[in-house]
């Protein structure tokens, strides 16, 4: 590592609720509130002259309504949106997309596994879990008591924090090329945190806007979740990061989805494969005897688990274990309860 290599974040604070920084010409930062530990998410407005393009919305509430409205008549000057466009398919990145879409008649582009995702999820309305979904839970050796309260809860839908998602879109691929805000941006997919997330790289200056695929001072939820309980995001998000990297710059100002912009990228996306790296050897020293994906929450978080971010420290954990599984490294079987134990070597 170079010494000289630092990350610098050119803003020290972000802009006020319902006000805009501009952090290069034609592109405006704007910050919306989150209901969660997590307690903000950033979004980018791009200048087409008569309208705008939004990179990102926010969760859809009517605390998000109404501070749209104001961004709309302040920052927005006025002007329609004319389009928006996806990063992934999350609620805090797509929740007011069908509402912009249906106040302006605004174009929606996204990758295709975004929008058929979201699509999906929005309509998807859970007013119990499903036996899948506790089930997953059970194998991943869910405290008890969590389990107990979860199984009587009314589950979280993306319907609670998204607007309806319209029907039509426009399909943005991998290497594909976006005119927006007087520039050419490339389409590089990153995964891992979410299938086929978009990212833009700013052919006319170092611009690189990345959504939550490359964050400063946290690293994403890498999860495996009920609906594909098999699955192995972590090596999506190595392989990404790899990849990314070969076109990263130190002077690229990268605008994330939360925190405050920064340079240093070849460094960041460095740390972010090594954040993960460190986690699997410190399991792979824990799992010389058998563990379930839930005792590996010290190992892998360093830092109490609340019932708040219970659900996502599990699926973390599941995804760190089914990546040293599909790697050969660890095996599992089932405890009398239905829980995995997982543990390193041929059992």
């Amino acid at each position: 590592m170079d010494g000289a290599e630092i990350i610098r974040h050119p803003w020290d604070t972000p802009p006020p609720e319902g006000t805009a920084t501009e952090v290069a010409p034609g592109v405006l930062w704007l910050r919306l509130p989150l209901p969660m530990v997590l307690d903000h998410v950033n979004i980018y407005a791009l200048d087409e002259g008569d309208s705008w393009t939004i990179v990102d919305t926010g969760i859809h509430s009517r605390r998000a309504v109404a501070l749209w409205e104001t961004i709309l008549a302040g920052p927005l000057q006025g002007r329609p949106v004319g389009r928006v466009i996806l990063t992934h398919h999350h609620p805090d990145h797509i929740g007011m997309a069908g509402w912009l879409m249906e106040r302006f008649g605004a174009a929606l582009w996204a990758s295709r596994t975004s929008w058929l995702m979201a699509r999906m999820l929005i309509l998807d309305v859970e007013e119990r879990p499903t036996p899948q979904a506790l089930a997953f839970s059970r194998a991943g050796g869910m405290d008890a008591q969590v389990f107990e309260t979860r199984a009587q809860e009314r589950p979280y839908n993306f319907a609670d924090t998204c607007a309806p998602l319209p029907v039509g879109y426009t399909r943005v691929t991998d290497g594909a090329v976006i005119r927006a805000g007087g520039r050419d941006w490339d389409v590089r997919f990153g995964g891992g945190h979410a299938p086929d997330h978009l990212t833009l790289w700013s052919r006319d200056d170092a611009l690189v806007i990345a959504g939550d695929q490359i964050l400063p001072g946290i690293s994403p939820n890498i999860g495996v979740y009920p609906t594909e309980p098999e699955a192995d995001p972590l090596s999506d998000w190595l392989t990404a990061c790899d990849r990314l990297a070969a076109h990263a710059r130190d002077d690229h100002l990268v605008l994330p989805g939360h925190k405050l912009p920064f340079t240093g990228l070849p460094l960041r996306l460095r740390q972010l494969a090594g954040n993960h790296h460190a986690a699997l050897d410190r399991l792979r020293a824990f799992l010389t005897v058998p563990r379930t994906a839930a005792d590996c929450f010290p190992l892998l978080f360093r830092r109490e688990v609340t019932a708040g971010t219970y659900g996502l420290a599990l699926v973390e954990s599941v995804a760190h274990l089914n990546h040293l599984m599909h790697a050969g490294e660890v095996t599992r079987w089932r405890r009398a309860d239905g829980a995995w134990l997982w543990q390193v070597g041929d059992q």
